[in-house]
């Protein structure tokens, strides 16, 4: 009874997740819902009826539950546990009405919590036996779905699992006092979840294994109730028994003896309750093939041993636990890990865990390098639990395996593994260690301070200092922050008899106390541990602006000290000058301690004098540069003080250089070693601090001047010049104006060219190591340059001179400007300096700017397409899903196919198209790779109206058709398959509007299906036809069939009803083949495509005959006739497209047309051919804002354009030579 309420508010709960409530009176009590209704009747709950003979099940679709829609959705009950209280109270008294009804009820409940569509009727429980029922039910389950409640995702149904367990704890605590010991309840429960749990069913196994679990551990409570409830009549019966004979009551000596005999009898029947599910359900499922179900036993067994120790913790129970941490899942062996973390943490189950320990030990050590990292980190908490409950259970060895994880790059786990270093190293305290000071050399922390320093240098990892200080910082953060005790190690003096650190000890305690410092201030883990930063809490943030304050104090005095007494070490020192960048500069001011900043100038000038090594000074420059900011009163004092050591340096390296240079003189070694070093620390400060001022490019210039005429400038001198003035370069080019950035660009480019893998071509090989690739990072800046500086409108050019918008000089000014940059980043391109891809976002602009940029960018394909023919095609197709996309962020996915804008995409995939040319045999393998990528893109989006509508980008289908002609036959064969493996049988059989791409790609790729040879000749005819023209003879007497590419501007009409023409099949003429010389040609003299085409057909033929045959051989007389006409007018066009295509080019002069060089031979009328000419050439098809009287000739006479295609690499483009 109480479980209808459970599964009635289940089952709502899911239709209030699908929005399918009928109405708001679903939510009311039933009483008053039926009073709305006018409905006096009874709830059939109430009349006894059962459960689940009608209605539906939420994740089938169907409801087979007859349940009424009252109390609460429970996922809105604050508390569940008084709801599901009160339900068991309801079905309690519905069991002792009728205890058979109520138990089929509690059957069905976990029938039909599996996902079974079918219900236990009274029959079946009444006359067959559980495995006839679970037969039965299995027969009832939906074998089209794998879905089952306990395995669906999403919040809902996690609720479902949790309130399922807790219902069942609640049936057990209700019934624990008299049901659950009436040998009917318990036993019929129990067996039915023992057959249900050996079903071949998985959702039957695995709700009733862990309804079986979550059963016993209720089980496992009322025993714990029923032992602690006999342990106090036993105190209270002894009590009683030893009092004198006048005090003794014998009548409440009876009744203790009556109740203790009866919790005996109880426990005696839940034993042999848990025993059963024991033995029935969990030995069998804890091996389980399914991980899921291997886990809740796992899981269950550590609560039952925790609970009830005295009972079940022992090595009959804990052995099924080792045995499954050797288990091939992660999750089982996660659950076995936490499972023990509970029993290890209470310290006193020790002394049962140590044969289990001693066994088990050396898999849980090994299971710290586990692949899965939850599973390792759980393993070292384990680990440490062990380790803090008794210290000789691990060996050395042991600890030693876990203490090399503090390195690991998985933050976690290093963090596990900090937390067990400090407690095996720096959690014990002895009492000569009570009475030490709390701070200083001599205090405790001083002690684990030097025990750190001695655990990283004995880890022989060195460089990875910041990983210790951040897998220790969350466990030992105050003893890495007492700064005080580190400073006091390093500068007091060792007291008598106490050892003082090595120099090696006291190099890696600097690094470990700048490592701490580092963390104090940043609050993020190391470099390469760590996703990224992350947002502090406000607690976070108070405390970090504290350590920072704290850090500027003590090192403020301390660092001039420290730098003092290890300035002649050079990695101490570079480690110590990192220390200001974590100061906060304003307590120099606020705390009076501008002597002590003085004295760090003095100290680091002193620093940069006595070290050329590059690392210390570039550590000193940056100090400079953290000490140098204007925001803080301190800049005017420490400006001045870089100054003078600047100007003192300049004026020693122009003094060396001038005495260095003198003619006549040869240089000795100290001069070149004066002068090296000079340069060596000005180069380190100009990397940080701009020096212009100084003018280093005039005396760097003559140094590298005078290398290259003497040739023998030490290397050493060369590189830190070049270096130098590299920075000199790169300081110039940051303060470049926003109005010189077309300027930066060209040069950007022009060095990118100079410095790329060309500059080793012509036997230049020692010039590799000067080759320089710019990453994606820079590339995406160069095409975002040329997005918002090229492709825009001319009233949105900001470029033209002194503001004059409307002049039109001004005009043409800039779009030579814009073209330059255009025709600088193409070369990127074409020499492979750029990723060829990066070419889609120019491509992509071919029609919209054409009149401006079309020449550029047709050649610039052009090019692309020489280097590399499939990669030039990816880049098309992926200019077109770019433009694709941006319609569809614009007009949504309900387009319509005939905007302009779909138009405008279609028009550039035809003339990309036409830019491949007749010759299908070199760009075979091209077009098919285009065609696959369209393919894959119209099909990559679902639709967002859900199954049965078509593909999100499915329209794409119909602008990748303009690519169809381009196809051989046998190629569009092998396209359409590869269609088919996107398409499903419904799919084939839509003919809705919104299917029409499909449609339409799908006859695209089966036009000129019957023609069995023009396709894979069509390339030998082109380049024959090619051959034969340049010779001015006439074409060959063999016939000729119209390529397949001429036929594309046809209409869709046209092509539709040849289609269709050519799918009829009439009684009277088989259909005839398009060349007669195919039939009729020997097969040895046939090419290989031929001869197998001929064959192909011969074997397909149906027998003929008489009136057939002659009617066949007068179509093809006719045939041959007609082919020998257009052959003649063919010749006759020729001579005139010649002259018309050089009348066009003289008369226009402003592009040239979209295709490859017409071959002559091709058979089509004079006029049509003119119309399509005139259909390539496209004269009006974009208007630049500028007068019509003015082509791109005339305008190009006002100022010469710089764009070449044949010599891309003239010096006027880039304006300076290679070498």
């Amino acid at each position: 009874m109480g479980v209808r309420i459970l599964m009635t508010s289940y089952c709502f709960l899911y239709r209030e997740a699908d929005t399918q409530l009928s109405s708001d009176t679903d939510l009311e009590e039933p009483d008053v819902k039926n009073a709305k209704l006018g409905k006096g009747k009874v709830s059939p709950w109430r009349e006894g009826q059962v459960w689940g003979s009608e209605g539906s099940w939420p994740w089938s679709g169907e409801c087979h539950c007859q349940c009424r829609l009252v109390m609460v959705v429970f996922s809105d009950l604050s508390d569940t546990w008084v709801f599901f209280q009160s339900v068991v109270d309801d079905w309690i008294e519905s069991y002792k009405n009728d205890r058979d009804i109520a138990l089929l009820d509690l059957i069905n409940f976990f029938i039909q919590c599996s996902g079974c569509k079918g219900a236990v009727s009274a029959e079946m429980f009444r006359h067959m036996q559980n495995s006839e029922i679970i037969r039965k039910m299995t027969e009832e389950f939906d074998e089209d779905s794998g879905d089952y409640p306990l395995t669906m995702a999403g919040p809902l149904w996690k609720k479902f699992k949790s309130s399922f367990c807790e219902f069942i704890g609640v049936l057990v605590r209700q019934c624990q006092y008299s049901i659950i010991y009436d040998e009917y309840m318990m036993d019929t429960v129990i067996s039915l979840l023992t057959g249900l749990s050996d079903s071949q069913v998985r959702a039957f196994r695995h709700t009733s294994t862990l309804a079986a679990m979550k059963l016993m551990t209720a089980l496992v409570n009322v025993a714990l109730n029923l032992s602690i409830n006999m342990d106090n009549t036993q105190r209270q019966y002894e009590a009683e028994r030893n009092k004198v004979m006048a005090k003794r009551a014998n009548d409440r000596l009876e009744l203790l003896l009556q109740k203790r005999k009866e919790l005996q009898e109880n426990q005696d029947e839940i034993e042999n309750m848990m025993n059963a599910i024991f033995k029935g359900v969990f030995v069998h499922r804890y091996r389980d093939a399914i991980a899921e179900i291997r886990a809740i036993c796992i899981e269950e067994i550590g609560v039952w041993m925790k609970m009830y120790s005295d009972a079940f913790l022992n090595d009959s129970y804990l052995k099924y636990v080792g045995w499954t941490m050797h288990d091939k899942q992660g999750e089982v062996r996660l659950k076995c890990l936490t499972a023990l973390q509970g029993l290890y943490y209470n310290r006193e189950l020790n002394t049962r865990l140590e044969l289990f320990t001693s066994r088990f030990k050396d898999r849980i050590v090994s299971m710290t390098l586990d692949k899965e990292y939850d599973v390792a980190v759980q393993a070292i908490k384990l680990l440490t639990l062990v380790l803090h409950s008794s210290d000789e259970v691990l060996t050395a060895e042991d600890c030693e395996s876990v203490y090399h994880l503090v390195y690991s790059a998985h933050r976690p786990v290093a963090v596990a593994a900090g937390e067990f270093l400090y407690k095996k190293l720096f959690s014990h305290r002895g009492p000569e260690e009570e009475g030490m000071p709390r701070r200083g050399r001599q205090s405790l922390n001083g002690n684990l301070i030097k025990t750190t320093v001695f655990f990283f240098l004995e880890s022989e990892l060195h460089e990875h200092g910041a990983y210790l200080v951040d897998s220790l910082w969350e466990c030992a953060s105050e003893l890495l922050k007492d700064w005080e005790s580190t400073i006091s190690l390093l500068l007091d003096e060792p007291m008598p008899g106490e050892e003082a650190l090595t120099d090696r000890q006291e190099t890696a305690l600097i690094e470990v106390m700048l490592c701490a410092v580092r963390q104090a201030c940043e609050c993020h883990p190391p470099v390469g541990r760590g996703t990224g930063k992350r947002v502090l809490t406000a607690k976070e943030k108070k405390t970090q602006l504290d350590d920072r304050t704290r850090i500027t104090e003590i090192f403020a005095v301390a660092l001039p000290l420290l730098l003092a007494k290890y300035s002649v070490d050079a990695e101490k020192v570079t480690n110590l000058l990192q220390l200001p960048q974590f100061f906060d500069l304003e307590i120099y001011t606020t705390g009076r301690l501008e002597k002590h900043l003085e004295s760090l100038l003095r100290q680091i000038r002193e620093v940069v004098e006595k070290h050329t090594e590059t690392d210390v000074l570039e550590a000193c420059s940056m100090t400079y540069h953290a000490l140098c900011n204007e925001e803080f009163t301190i800049f005017n004092r420490v400006d001045i003080a870089r100054s003078q050591l600047l100007d003192e340096l300049v004026d020693k390296f122009n003094r060396l250089l001038e005495d260095f240079l003198q003619e006549g003189e040869e240089p000795d070694e100290d001069d070149a070693y004066q002068v090296l070093s000079t340069l060596k620390r000005i180069t380190a400060f100009h990397n940080a601090h701009d020096l212009s001022k100084w003018d280093l490019f005039t005396s760097n210039y003559k140094l590298l001047n005078t290398g290259l005429q003497n040739g023998d400038m030490p290397e050493q001198i060369v590189i830190h010049a070049m270096q130098c003035t590299h920075y000199v370069i790169l300081w110039n080019l940051a303060k470049v104006s926003e109005g010189s950035s077309n300027k930066a660009f060209t040069i950007l480019c022009d060095a990118l060219m100079i410095f790329s893998h060309q500059m080793v071509s012509s036997g230049r090989e020692q010039l590799e190591p000067l080759i320089y690739t710019p990453d994606s990072s820079l590339q995406a800046e160069l095409l975002n340059f040329i997005l918002d500086h090229v492709f825009i409108d001319q009233d949105d050019d900001n470029n033209s001179t002194d503001g004059q918008q409307d002049d039109e000089a001004s005009k043409i000014e800039a779009l030579h400007k814009r073209r330059n940059l255009l025709a600088a980043y193409c070369k990127l391109i074409i020499y492979n300096v750029v990723e060829m891809n990066t070419g889609a976002d120019i491509f992509k602009q071919y029609m919209r700017y054409y009149n401006d940029y079309g020449d550029i960018i047709k050649e610039t394909m052009s090019k692309t397409r020489q280097i590399d023919k499939i990669q030039c095609a990816k880049t098309l197709i992926l200019s077109l899903q770019q433009l694709f996309n941006e319609m569809l962020s614009d007009l949504g996915c309900n387009f319509d196919r005939s905007s302009s804008s779909f138009c405008g995409i279609k028009e550039l995939a035809r003339r990309f198209s036409l830019t491949f040319g007749l010759d299908q045999l070199k760009t075979r393998e091209a077009i098919a790779m285009l065609h696959k990528d369209g393919i894959e893109f119209a099909f990559k989006e679902p639709s967002p109206q859900g199954e049965g509508n078509p593909p999100l980008n499915l329209a794409f289908l119909d602008i990748l058709s303009e690519f169809s002609s381009k196809l051989l036959r046998q190629d569009k064969k092998t396209v359409h398959l590869y269609l088919e493996r996107f398409m499903t049988f419904q799919m084939a059989l839509q003919r809705e509007d919104c299917w029409l791409p499909l449609i339409s790609y799908r006859n695209s790729l089966q036009a000129g299906g019957d023609d069995d040879t023009m396709s894979v000749m069509s390339g030998y005819s082109s380049r024959g036809s090619s051959i034969r023209s340049k010779k001015a003879k006439p074409a060959s007497t063999g016939k000729r069939k119209l390529p397949e590419e001429e036929s594309s501007s046809c209409s869709t009409d046209a092509q539709v009803w040849m289609n269709r023409e050519q799918n009829v099949q009439t009684p009277v003429m088989m259909p005839s083949p398009h060349l007669t010389s195919t039939v009729l040609r020997d097969p040895k003299k046939m090419r290989p495509e031929e001869s197998y085409m001929g064959v192909y057909q011969h074997h397909h033929q149906t027998p003929m005959d008489y009136n057939t045959q002659v009617t066949w051989m007068l179509a093809q007389r006719q045939q041959a006739e007609a082919r020998q006409q257009q052959e003649r007018a063919n010749m006759q066009y020729a001579k005139m497209r010649s002259h018309m295509q050089h009348a066009i080019r003289r008369g226009s002069g402003l592009m040239e047309d979209d295709e490859e060089p017409i071959v002559e031979d091709v058979m089509m009328s004079s006029e049509d051919r003119l119309e399509d000419l005139n259909e390539g050439m496209d004269f009006d098809t974009m208007d630049i804002d500028l007068p019509p009287s003015k082509n791109r000739r005339e305008r190009s006479e006002l100022k010469p354009d710089y764009f070449d295609p044949s010599s891309i690499m003239d010096d006027s483009v880039l304006n300076v030579s290679m070498f």
